[in-house]
């Protein structure tokens, strides 16, 4: 998702709300409001241009995309009411329910799908996640300049009906048509006025709930959307989003009452409910990897050497046990638990794939050094976005190069949109991140194919890529995962990521709060809660 905001993971004027409205509601007691925390301020409300778990929470609650998933993650239909598959896997075609309409009451039909797909590979709208659509026949062509909008393989027949082709059979394409990027946008407001979703008063959607309110930097408001299909279903009036980077302060409002759900916990917090045995505390799989990158076109990173070295000398069940807290696993690969292999599951198949050895990481570094002309490490730092969370672990990593290798490092915090535009421009030596997966499939942890939207270590490997394109290439699963399985091997070989931990997802729900539910790769969901 997406890129990561949280540990467990990953990226114009305030309104008023009037009650009156259609679909609006107040904050009287009569009303069921939901108060959560977003933790950091979206950067869009576009499906297009979303690129993290802050901005993907709210865009799951206020769109839906052709088919949706039930708490066991089940795919099941969402706007579209069915779908047919060609023999071959390379033509999808999806059947829309009648009489859909955008919270705005504009009619919804297949032409918003195809825009917004078309819009999203549009080589000026310049998507960080277009890259997931090149799953259709001309979409990578089109957003590289090198093919036209018209070649690209989606089409609406009619209304209701919505052709796709793939550029090859895509086992996991089902899944993707539930992601954000893969939701629709009303063409009419988008070629109205393009910037439509950073703002309340503008903003339109088609699922359950619509944005009502934005206080930029300081807190959302969503409500219950009169024109979604299924509103019969959907029991919360509102939904307040605060924007509180402190998980402390959000922890403190939690246990005062001013918070319903909180997510993610302090490090310590957690610690302490993992097995207190609270009735609040959920603490679900989560989809995810927390890892640093490395530069690698800053020296003496772009060396494998110096980055194992790093990434040997610290020791990861010291964080998970004392610094997260929260049951995480110790990570010596990129992809986590939970996925299935051609047999088995993926991670658990693949096993360590390195190991933490000082006196091999003080060799070495010693040997990457003298390589790039250099006797020590020079200044450097960690980046890593303002949670207290994350300053902890970065302290620990600190600590752990500091005794086991002598090195120093300096910590350097940031707004994570900030620390997203700073990675985006190669302004960092390395930097915290996180990765939830897209969908359930290992090619969705794969982030570091040369010139990939999320390489944000500008690493390239032609071998690693090669591995990539035999998995893209392939329906049969056990050639799929084979190659997938070599392509994690190079990938860890030449360290350009640190894995640190695989994530869980603890968190607290108020008791008189029912239906919230943790998707293995999603924020927590309430579309269907209820508040006593």
């Amino acid at each position: 998702m997406a890129i990561m905001l949280v540990l467990a993971a990953c990226n114009s004027g305030s309104k008023e709300t009037s009650n009156e409205k259609e679909g609006g509601s107040s904050d009287s007691a009569k009303s069921k409001v939901l108060n959560v925390n977003n933790s950091s301020e979206p950067g869009s409300l576009h499906p297009a241009n979303a690129q993290g778990t802050h901005e993907s929470w709210i865009l799951e609650h206020t769109f839906e995309g052709l088919t949706k998933k039930t708490e066991e993650g089940k795919i099941v239909p969402g706007v579209a009411e069915k779908w047919d598959i060609s023999e071959d896997g390379l033509k999808w075609t999806f059947k829309l329910k009648d009489g859909l309409k955008w919270s705005n009451g504009d009619p919804l039909t297949a032409n918003d799908f195809e825009y917004a797909w078309k819009y999203a590979l549009k080589p000026e709208t310049a998507a960080d996640y277009a890259y997931q659509l090149y799953y259709l026949k001309g979409g990578e062509a089109y957003n590289s300049k090198k093919g036209k909008e018209e070649d690209v393989g989606v089409k609406a027949t009619d209304d209701l009906t919505l052709e796709v082709t793939l550029e090859q059979p895509t086992p996991y394409f089902l899944d993707l048509t539930s992601f954000y990027t893969f939701y629709p946008i009303d063409k009419k407001v988008q070629e109205e006025n393009p910037k439509w979703a950073l703002d309340a008063k503008t903003h339109v959607s088609n699922g359950p709930f619509k944005l009502t309110e934005w206080k930029h930097k300081e807190s959302l408001k969503i409500e219950k959307n009169e024109n979604y299909y299924d509103k019969d279903k959907i029991k919360l009036d509102a939904v307040n989003f605060a924007l509180i980077e402190d998980e402390n302060t959000a922890w403190q409002m939690y246990q005062s009452g001013e918070l319903d759900i909180a997510y993610p916990l302090p490090v310590d917090v957690q610690g302490q409910l993992v097995n207190s045995g609270d009735k609040e505390f959920k603490n679900g799989a989560e989809l995810a990897v927390y890892y640093y990158n490395f530069n690698t076109k800053v020296k003496p990173f772009n060396n494998a050497k110096v980055r194992k070295a790093l990434s040997m000398a610290i020791e990861r069940k010291k964080i998970t046990d004392n610094v997260a807290q929260g049951g995480q696993k110790p990570a010596f690969g990129v992809v986590p638990p939970g996925i299935p292999d051609a047999s088995g599951d993926f991670q658990e198949n693949t096993g360590d794939l390195f190991a933490e050895n000082v006196d091999e990481a003080k060799k070495l570094l010693k040997e990457g050094l003298a390589e790039e002309g250099m006797k020590e490490l020079p200044d450097f730092s960690i980046l890593y976005n303002t949670l207290d969370s994350h300053k902890k672990i970065a302290e620990a990593v600190q600590g752990m190069w500091r005794d086991n290798l002598g090195v120093e490092v300096t910590l350097e915090n940031a707004e994570f949109q900030v620390k997203l535009d700073r990675e985006k421009a190669g302004d960092f030596e390395i930097s915290r991140a996180g990765w939830v997966g897209d969908y359930v499939d290992p090619m969705t942890f794969m982030l570091w194919e040369t010139d990939g939207a999320y390489n944000d270590a500008d690493w390239s490997n032609k071998e690693y890529d090669k591995y990539l394109k035999e998995a893209k290439s392939t329906m049969e699963p056990k050639e799929r995962m084979a190659a997938l399985h070599k392509a994690e091997e190079v990938l860890i070989d030449e360290m350009p990521i640190l894995p640190v931990y695989f994530y869980t997802k603890p968190y607290m729900v108020k008791s008189n709060v029912t239906g919230v539910y943790a998707p293995i790769n999603a924020y927590p969901n309430f579309i269907y809660a209820d508040k006593k």
